[in-house]
């Protein structure tokens, strides 16, 4: 007797999506049968998410992904904001390029996610023994993500979803002046916030330029 699961894979690289599938094929023999749905961007998986008559077992989302502005989602971690609100117990496996320790801590705080692999790290026979250790409802990070976890640089830095929209849009070129037609904050607001995140991020000096250059030095955006 075989166990039907609703399988959502959301990457924008043919071929990790083609990693998956051939994964779940070897793994199915043990008694599975994986119902697949597949998108390439974070419109794609958002329509995938809430137009669903079924909900989903389990998701692959990548972090960076083209963005779907229209409904907020910027990223794969959106879409694995929106999974949790919309399928809380669907097991969320993430998959990033990203190795910097503050981006890797704020996947784990805010999304706790089943499985966190760095693509650097994978290879088909991690993926299946990593899809196997969830499938058992245990957790698997990749060993660079082990390593990273373990160090403490930057575990100090917080910052929210309205200051992570400012770097955002400043690193799309928006000016500062105009960011409240982006933001529902008020300009005075956005400009506390700026400092406030220069402060953060320690960048005495420089302009918006260097701001976002280190933003993405330690994995904020």
């Amino acid at each position: 007797m075989t166990t039907q699961m609703n399988i959502l894979i959301v990457d924008d690289h043919p071929f990790i999506i083609q990693a998956y599938k051939n994964a779940l094929d070897k793994y199915s023999q043990q008694g599975y049968e994986f119902v697949i749905t597949q998108a390439n961007n974070c419109k794609s998986g958002y329509e995938s998410i809430t137009e669903t008559k079924t909900p989903f077992d389990v998701a692959f989302f990548d972090i960076s992904m083209p963005e779907y502005a229209e409904k907020g989602i910027y990223s794969g971690e959106d879409l694995a904001m929106l999974m949790k609100t919309e399928m809380p117990s669907c097991k969320i496996i993430l998959l990033t390029m990203h190795t910097e320790l503050l981006k890797i801590n704020n996947i784990i705080k805010n999304i706790n996610p089943s499985g966190l692999v760095i693509k650097n790290d994978l290879t088909f026979d991690e993926l299946i023994f990593a899809f196997d250790k969830i499938m058992k409802n245990e957790n698997y990070y990749s060993q660079t993500v082990i390593k990273l976890v373990g160090q403490a640089q930057y575990n100090n830095i917080e910052l929210d979803a309205f200051d992570k929209q400012i770097l955002f849009h400043l690193s799309k070129g928006v000016k500062t002046k105009d960011l409240p037609l982006y933001i529902p904050l008020s300009l005075s607001a956005i400009e506390k916030r700026k400092l406030n995140i220069r402060e953060l991020l320690e960048v005495k000096e420089g302009n918006d330029i260097d701001l976002i250059n280190e933003a993405k030095t330690k994995g904020v955006i």
